[in-house]
């Protein structure tokens, strides 16, 4: 995987990245804001077409980037695009009891990015994560890389390692 130049057109999560010394491959799309997709539906088919994979194959290893409330406290949630949340399992999961989704302006303004573009790296305020245990079924896995059309490609220890997070089943097909 080849470590992407830094630019002046760089987010906080592949400055994160070069950071840590970390290698990444950063994939651009074009996001189409009247998509009746959803922001990780839309990055799996663009990213499937641009590397030439199928849709299934690629689709299962976006993971999508989500703001929840444990406890009261703002939690994130990196969980694959073809699955959902499991609220319980994330609370559980990170020693809590109770989980709700976080409002998005919550979520916004803690990780300093917007929805649809939120990374699970370089947030704003540096929150409690958990990476679903689907992650490390693949050499590499793609998350937002902190502006919609963008995707970053990393290895999913060096995911989970950057952000501490916990790994367990927290989502659900």
């Amino acid at each position: 995987m080849a470590k992407k130049a830094r630019t002046a057109g760089g987010t906080p999560a592949t400055v994160a990245l070069e950071k840590a010394g970390l290698p990444f491959t950063v994939h651009a799309y074009a996001h189409d804001p009247a998509s009746a997709l959803s922001y990780g539906a839309e990055a799996a088919a663009a990213l499937g077409t641009a590397l030439g994979a199928p849709p299934d194959e690629v689709r299962g290893r976006v993971f999508k980037t989500l703001v929840a409330e444990v406890d009261g406290a703002l939690t994130v949630a990196v969980v694959p695009v073809a699955g959902s949340l499991d609220l319980k399992a994330l609370a559980a999961a990170v020693g809590g009891k109770r989980a709700t989704m976080a409002a998005p302006a919550d979520a916004e303004r803690s990780t300093g990015y917007v929805l649809g573009g939120i990374s699970p790296l370089g947030q704003r305020k540096r929150l409690p994560t958990a990476l679903d245990a689907s992650a490390l079924g693949f050499p590499t896995v793609f998350v937002s890389a902190g502006k919609r059309g963008l995707e970053l490609e990393l290895s999913p220890a060096d995911l989970a390692t950057l952000t501490s997070a916990v790994t367990a089943r927290i989502s659900r097909t």
